[in-house]
C-alpha cells in the first residue's frame, strides 16, 4: 500500500507538470487536465492515503471525548 501511494504522488506530480506545460503552451485542453489532475487527487488518491494513515486505529489518541476534556481541566488548575 505504501508503495503504491508512493507511485500514485509521482503519477499527480508528473500530471500537474504536465498540466502547468499545457497552460504555459495555452494548449486548448490544459484546464481539462488540470481539473482531471485535482479529480484524481481529491477522488482517487487522498482516500486511499487517508485509509491507509488511519486503519490501525493511529486517529484515537486525537480524538477529544469526555475524560481527555476533564483531565485536562483538573491538570489546569495545578498550574
Amino acid at each position: 500500500m505504501k508503495l503504491t501511494l508512493k507511485i500514485m504522488f509521482v503519477i499527480f506530480l508528473v500530471w500537474m507538470a504536465i498540466g502547468i506545460y499545457l497552460i504555459d503552451a495555452e494548449h486548448e485542453k490544459a484546464q481539462i487536465v488540470m481539473g482531471l489532475g485535482v479529480f484524481y487527487f481529491s477522488f482517487l488518491f487522498m482516500p486511499l492515503f487517508i485509509y491507509y494513515r488511519y486503519k490501525d486505529g493511529k486517529y484515537k489518541k486525537y480524538i477529544i471525548n469526555d475524560q481527555k476534556l476533564t483531565q485536562a481541566f483538573k491538570n489546569m488548575g495545578k498550574d
